[in-house]
């Protein structure tokens, strides 16, 4: 058989990320729990951060092998802790290829009822630390020279509104989108892919934070698909796009609702 000059005669899901190291925010439970542990399959090196350090213990006992990890407790509210997450990354492993920032918090609440704190945390952890996870993993790829890959996640709802009492998060999601277009814009140059996963209801714990069963039931029973999906859909996609067979996907936001958002 001739040889392939374009390398597409691989196409696994993990293509070219065997023993490279990938950074996963939000890894101690839902889609950054599943998405850490399909890279760990895939081959890669995983720094695995939360600020849920008994979340991240149990990831690692669920490890093929821990040995090969590193698991940082931190709370990326802080913005020195999320360019920390970056420099620690590079003085353990040495190099750094994925940062699939994951991570994200809700509080619902009616919107008169939203404090000038709630906003600040959801607006913190949710737009602010991808900033500055974002702008410090570029920085330390472009110095390197290491045609990397970044994955930010949204939620559908950026596009759809907020529902049941989500208009700081939503506004923070929304961000996200237009924070990761411009990083775009500015590292595409440098060989660096910046891409967006906008989840739609995923059944993971924050899906159920203040929302009843009888709500959530009636939700997943309004998708095409008639259900929600699962974290390990997303990690899924999440781990495609930071593979060589994503190739030319640059300054997408990919729409992973099963169908609740049509565009």
């Amino acid at each position: 058989m001739p040889s392939d000059p374009t390398g597409f005669s691989d196409l696994s899901i993990g293509k070219g990320l065997e023993d490279r190291v990938v950074i996963v925010t939000g890894a101690s439970s839902g889609i950054g729990r599943a998405t850490a542990l399909l890279f760990e399959r895939v081959g890669a090196r995983v720094c695995a951060t939360a600020r849920d350090g008994e979340g991240l213990e149990s990831l690692s006992a669920e490890m093929k092998d821990s040995s090969r990890h590193l698991f940082l407790t931190v709370d990326i509210e802080k913005s020195k802790e999320c360019e920390g997450i970056i420099s620690r990354t590079f003085e353990h492993f040495g190099e750094m290829l994925v940062l699939a920032h994951v991570a994200g918090a809700l509080r619902r609440k009616p919107l008169y009822e939203v404090t000038e704190e709630d906003w600040d945390y959801q607006l913190n952890v949710n737009l602010r630390a991808g900033f500055f996870l974002n702008r410090a993993a570029g920085r330390a790829m472009i110095e390197r020279k290491i045609p990397g890959r970044i994955i930010n996640f949204t939620s559908t709802s950026w596009m759809m509104g907020p529902l049941y009492g989500s208009d700081a998060y939503v506004a923070a999601k929304g961000g996200v989108v237009s924070m990761s277009r411009g990083f775009a814009r500015q590292f595409g140059p440098q060989g660096i892919r910046v891409n967006v996963v906008a989840p739609g209801q995923i059944n993971t714990p924050m899906q159920h934070v203040g929302n009843s069963p009888e709500l959530v039931a009636a939700a997943a029973a309004a998708s095409p698909l008639g259900r929600m999906g699962e974290p390990d859909e997303l990690a899924r996609v999440t781990v495609f796009l930071a593979s060589d067979n994503a190739s030319f996907i640059h300054g997408a936001t990919i729409n992973v609702s099963g169908g609740t958002l049509l565009y």
